[in-house]
């Protein structure tokens, strides 16, 4: 059977490529992660005429926490570059500016659920249900395609279940070759949990609220972290190697440090090193 793949670099924020469609299409109010409120539909006053941010390098002194934990699974350029076919936002009729925004989301979603299909298929220990992860993220790709009316009209929480049913049988299949007995946490109330140096070894924390939680030097090796809230976690000289549905706005969200241990699909952000 031919092997379906998705390059993952089409599953990370494209700033060049978009017309700053998260700057717009997301509300945020004023608290700790943001400085100001916005409503959904309003440009950003940060929003530069380029349709990049005008405080980028600055966001977190600026109070713009949220927005360096975010990151559209490039959503963003294929909204503005395929679905709407480079149309700038700012100067298209503003029925298809307002499209934009709704379908967005939207995309932004199933782009999501790219990046967790695509990480299964990357699972040696999933290949018994591959030919299943490959029709899904067929599926997926498709529904990313569509035109920007039947995308707002699009059900994607029925997909979502669709595709949940896979990444379920995926994360027990990847996780049965961790030897010992494996930690079930799924949706557990962790915040602020001291968990230094815990062996947490192809535990189930699908969905954990790990909000401030202490995992300094925690192994968390092929663990099962898909939607896992790592709000503020800090995960100084942790062990992720082979953890697996983690993504980088999860990351993003934490603290670690040098030494912790990462995954190959994620990247060590920049504020890890640089102390902001």
């Amino acid at each position: 059977m031919q092997e379906t793949t998705v390059d993952r670099n089409s599953l990370r924020g494209d700033c060049q490529n978009c017309f700053g469609l998260c700057c717009v299409a997301l509300p945020f109010a004023r608290s700790a992660d943001f400085a100001i409120d916005k409503p959904a539909g309003q440009e950003c006053p940060n929003l530069g005429e380029d349709h990049r941010c005008g405080i980028h390098a600055r966001l977190r002194q600026k109070g713009f926490t949220g927005c360096t934990v975010y990151d559209c699974f490039g959503a963003g350029q294929q909204v503005s570059q395929v679905t709407f076919g480079g149309r700038d936002r700012r100067t298209a009729p503003r029925e298809e500016a307002r499209r934009m925004a709704e379908v967005f989301p939207v995309v932004r979603q199933l782009h999501e659920l790219l990046w967790y299909l695509t990480e299964a298929l990357a699972l040696p220990a999933a290949r018994p249900i591959h030919a299943e992860l490959r029709r899904a993220l067929d599926k997926t790709e498709e529904l990313t395609a569509l035109p920007p009316d039947e995308l707002i009209a699009l059900d994607v929480p029925a997909h979502r279940q669709d595709v949940n049913v896979l990444l379920l049988k995926t994360s027990e299949l990847a996780r049965s070759g961790v030897g010992g007995r494996k930690k079930e946490r799924r949706g557990a109330d962790l915040m602020g949990a001291r968990l230094q140096g815990a062996d947490l070894r192809g535990a189930n924390l699908r969905g954990a609220y790990l909000i401030a939680a202490d995992l300094t030097g925690a192994d968390l090796r092929r663990a099962d972290l898909i939607g896992a809230d790592l709000r503020d976690a800090d995960l100084t000289d942790a062990d992720l190697t082979g953890a697996f549905f983690l993504t980088q706005p999860q990351l993003n969200a934490a603290r670690g440090s040098a030494g912790t241990k990462l995954p190959e699909s994620v990247t060590r952000p920049v504020h890890w090193t640089a102390g902001l």
